[in-house]
């Protein structure tokens, strides 16, 4: 079972069994869990005629005794608070109390004895602290992404709880598949470590009942690793659809905001791509956008068809099959002038901001050895007036994590340059980048310039040439799934936790980026499950990031590490 499916089933189930008209409750990240698996029609469907938050509930007195509350929250402490306040002078009928995660036996007692009027009928865990995005993607939206940016000697007050929010995520991952993973993580990585650490404990110890599932041959595989081992990936300009509207214009828990781009009807201001609900997005989100585009035009001649045969209504039966088609003809208007909004707004920004040109030479700096060629051709970007800020920025940065070893004068050059023209600019950002995420911490072969199997498959790609120079690059985290798939991934530098170890080949993984994910790396874990290879991956990350999230983690991080201890 998929995490969207998974999530859906515990919302259903929260509405289905209460009959009447209901108010769905719900704090600030349940509404994202929520939101991304059930759409407002949907809602409404299930006698959902009020949808609030926890804490603007609190601030209000009006009585409403003719709705029932469903509650689905975190078990948070402010959380908890809330509804303490709200069951001592209960507004509503009767309250149904759902949680995301496991509650502490002292909350319930809080609970318990806050319910002097007996409202509450009934309470709940609902395995759903994650928010799925996609069938085999899932993200926590953690605001506080940058803790692991942070160098390990400073340590920040924040981090236990950053580390906590991810241990209660992954663990109802598990609680929603009913599975108890082996558990490897990221050698070089202290946050992977620590978090794979608790994340045993709590399955393993504390919670070990409720995670004892009826065994399988083979364990599923929970595998940690760190957004450092490789900061190539979210640094690249995207030309698939949905990893491109995402690095352009934004997506958030499947939504994109359109309302800065200009003159656009209110309700076209905010849209939804959401492969679950938009079957074209669905077919296309992979794809290439010269493709996109050819896709759009089909699109729009179907649509264009539909529409004159409905200007031809003549007859009374004509104009009731339209009466009956017209729901299906308006969402399918709508469904078109998205697309094309979305796809015209990513055109003109392609152009202003020559991201071809650029583009071009990030997967070059990305994909091809060469120092002397690309600080030549860096060199020349950054004094092209028509490249912007961030795009010089990526470039630097690109060209500093490939050659930081082999030219450091030419490195410095570069930095200079960057300063001058780009005043935004902060000084020792990329060289903050390379103590965290440099040669020298990394674990993976992110160039594949250190194995003998990935230099020959290098030079096997560079004889067959590529296919399209825009999309050449491959996340690190493909030749992670590939070796979990042959059984290669070495002990050593991905160790077992505990006494707990993997027979055979799982055939199910769950590998989570401390740090934050992309939509690159979802397209290739979508694709690999596509190849049958008898292993299903599902990605997960603290974020879903861009290079504009990941330059400003990167910035925060630099912030406070100077701040706390002068590291840099």
């Amino acid at each position: 079972m998929v995490l969207v499916s998974a999530a859906r089933d515990y919302v259903n189930r929260m509405l289905q069994d209460i009959s009447g008209m209901k108010v769905l409750i719900l704090d600030s990240q349940t509404v994202s869990i929520v939101s991304v698996v059930y759409s407002q029609s949907e809602l409404l469907q299930k006698e959902v005629f009020l949808v609030e938050l926890v804490d603007s509930i609190s601030k209000s007195k009006e009585s409403m005794s003719h709705l029932k509350a469903v509650y689905f929250l975190r078990p948070t402490l402010e959380n908890i608070q809330h509804l303490r306040r709200q069951l001592a002078n209960p507004r509503f009928g009767e309250s149904h109390l759902f949680f995301s995660n496991m509650l502490k036996d002292t909350q319930i007692h809080i609970l318990a004895d806050s319910d002097e009027q007996e409202v509450v009928q009934q309470v709940q865990e609902y395995y759903a602290d994650f928010v799925a995005i996609d069938p085999y993607h899932f993200t926590l939206n953690i605001p506080s992404n940058h803790m692991y940016m942070l160098p390990a000697v400073v340590d920040p007050p924040g981090l236990q709880q950053f580390c906590d929010r991810i241990v209660d995520g992954i663990s109802t991952v598990f609680l929603a598949l009913k599975r108890r993973p082996v558990i490897r993580y990221q050698r070089t990585s202290d946050i992977a470590k620590r978090i794979a650490q608790e994340t045993s404990k709590l399955m393993y110890q504390q919670e070990s009942g409720l995670f004892d599932f009826r065994r399988t041959e083979i364990s599923p595989l929970l595998l940690i690793v760190d957004r450092r081992d490789d900061p190539v990936t979210p640094l690249l300009n995207q030309w698939t659809y949905q990893a491109m509207v995402h690095e352009l214009i934004g997506i958030h828990d499947n939504k994109v905001d359109l309302s800065s781009t200009g003159k656009l009807p209110k309700d076209q201001q905010e849209v939804v791509l959401s492969s679950e609900q938009d079957a074209f997005f669905k077919a296309n989100m992979y794809e290439n956008f010269g493709d996109i585009g050819m896709s759009i035009k089909r699109m729009v001649d179907d649509f264009q068809q539909v529409a004159k045969s409905n200007q031809n209504i003549q007859t009374i039966e004509d104009m009731a099959k339209f009466v009956d088609s017209y729901p299906e003809y308006r969402k399918m208007h709508g469904n078109v002038s998205k697309h094309v909004t979305l796809v015209t707004e990513m055109s003109k920004i392609v152009g202003e901001r020559r991201l071809m040109l650029v583009s071009e030479r990030e997967q070059d700096l990305a994909c091809n050895g060469g120092q002397v060629a690309a600080f030549e051709a860096v060199t020349n970007l950054l004094n092209n007036e028509s490249v912007s800020d961030i795009d010089r920025l990526h470039l630097v940065t690109l060209y500093a994590l490939r050659y930081e070893k082999e030219s450091p004068v030419q490195l410095m050059q570069l930095f200079n340059k960057l300063a001058s023209q780009s005043p935004k600019y902060k000084p020792g950002l990329v060289q903050f980048l390379l103590k965290q995420a440099g040669v020298d911490k990394r674990t993976g072969d992110l160039y594949g310039n250190r194995d003998l199997l990935n230099i020959a498959r290098n030079m096997a790609r560079g004889l067959k040439g590529v296919e399209n120079v825009y999309t050449q690059h491959q996340p690190l985290l493909f030749q992670t799934m590939e070796s979990i798939i042959k059984g290669r991934l070495r002990d050593v530098d991905y160790p077992f936790v505990g006494n707990h170890f993997q027979q055979g080949r799982p055939q199910d993984v769950v590998i989570f980026i401390v740090g934050g994910t992309t939509y690159e790396e979802s397209r290739s874990v979508a694709l690999q499950n596509a190849s049958n290879s008898g292993t299903r991956f599902i990605l997960g990350g603290s974020v879903v990031l861009n290079s504009k999230r990941f330059l400003k983690d990167l910035e925060e991080a630099q912030r406070i590490a100077k701040s706390s201890t002068n590291v840099v």
